[in-house]
């Protein structure tokens, strides 16, 4: 949801200014940085007059200082080679080369000012009347997608044409491939351009490797899960130690976070 925040802080410190317009999630990211800044600072870091971020940008130094920070309070385990291979077996599709997806979207684009809670609220519509068509009719895919869709794809009836992994944004990827789907996806995709109704118009799998060709690849995915799961459990900790106003964070009052 979208809203004008008069005083969201951390510990004293402006996240927006009241005449901004932010999302919960950016709100949040800011908040996130603010804690991992004021750590630094704790920290010894970064200098106790570093500047306050402006419209949520942080200096260099201080961005350089929370890397240095995360290097020293998070300490994760190399990922195991049982594990990799565990990782693996689950998720095998995760790392076929070769896939292809042949797909057409509806997007609605977040845009300055835009009002994120009506953009979904008009987005989560048109999933329902989507995936709600009696087969037996006419395909309106291509009709909603023509009056609907602030991609220049609408042109097209909103088809894609076929592509690769590559072809995609990172975020969007992840949620056409490796994945069994045909159809309408039964939920909206997000991406750095906005929310997207996807149908899946035919898959090619592609071919598995071996595990021993992509165990590098495996194990750098279990890195990144280990980061996002001990940096989450640090907010939280970071958050419970804080003044935290006009923000919703997790926050505990303990390390032992699980």
């Amino acid at each position: 949801m979208a809203r004008t925040l008069t005083s969201p802080r951390i510990n004293q410190v402006l996240l927006a200014e009241p005449t901004e317009l932010l999302d919960d999630a950016t709100l949040r990211q800011r908040a996130c940085s603010e804690l991992l800044r004021q750590a630094a600072i704790a920290a010894g870091l970064l200098a106790a007059d570093d500047p306050e971020p402006q419209a949520g940008a942080m200096s260099e130094a201080a961005s350089a200082a929370i890397e240095d920070l995360l290097d020293h309070e998070l300490q994760l385990p190399e990922p195991s080679e049982e594990a990799c291979r565990r990782h693996h077996a689950a998720h095998a599709a995760r790392y076929a080369v070769g896939e292809r997806v042949h797909a057409r979207h509806v997007l609605f684009a977040v845009t300055p000012g835009v009002e994120v809670a009506a953009l979904r609220q008009r987005a989560e519509g048109c999933l329902l009347d989507l995936r709600c068509q009696d087969p037996g009719t006419a395909d309106r895919f291509p009709e909603v997608a023509a009056a609907t869709s602030n991609c220049p794809s609408g042109a097209a009836g909103g088809d894609l044409g076929w592509l690769s992994a590559a072809d995609c944004a990172p975020e969007f990827a992840r949620e056409l491939f490796g994945q069994p789907e045909i159809g309408v996806l039964p939920r909206l995709v997000h991406s750095r351009f906005g929310l997207h109704v996807v149908e899946v118009l035919a898959r090619e799998p592609g071919t598995v490797p071996a595990f021993e060709s992509v165990h590098a690849a495996v194990a750098q995915a279990l890195r990144q899960q280990a980061f996002a799961t001990a940096l989450r459990q640090y907010l939280q900790l970071l958050a419970g130690q804080a003044r935290v106003e006009g923000v919703e964070l997790d926050a505990a009052a303990s390390p032992l976070v699980q």
